[in-house]
């Protein structure tokens, strides 16, 4: 449980100084895309929840649900691996990748079945 508080913490830090701070937030080798274009996506509140369900045992809801399916796919690949690819969790990242990919498609599936025809 402490190794998922830190990793949120550590999420929600990324965010707040990446919008506060755009010059400190994209290091050389991270892609700019990342910050420029997805994290805005995401409420921060849905975005712990989808870190908190991916890396722990949290649960998304479906108002989240909805929120990652706006993001796109391509966001929500890209800000799961950023996190995956940390070296405290690099060792378990397929599991990680495999759990981004089941909540996408659970994500995918509700809103379809609440969105009007």
């Amino acid at each position: 449980m402490l190794k998922l508080n830190f990793i949120m913490l550590s999420f929600v830090f990324l965010v707040v100084v990446s919008s506060c701070v755009p010059s400190l937030a994209v290091e050389e080798n991270e892609p700019k895309k990342l910050w420029d274009q997805c994290v805005v996506k995401i409420s921060p509140n849905c975005a712990l929840k989808i870190i908190s369900q991916v890396f722990g045992d949290g649960v998304v809801s479906i108002p989240c649900c909805k929120e990652l399916v706006q993001e796109g796919k391509e966001c929500h690949d890209t800000l799961v691996k950023y996190i995956a690819d940390r070296p405290s969790l690099i060792g378990n990242e397929s599991k990680y990748l495999h759990k981004r990919d089941e909540i996408w498609a659970y994500c995918v599936s509700v809103s379809k079945a609440i969105s009007p025809a």
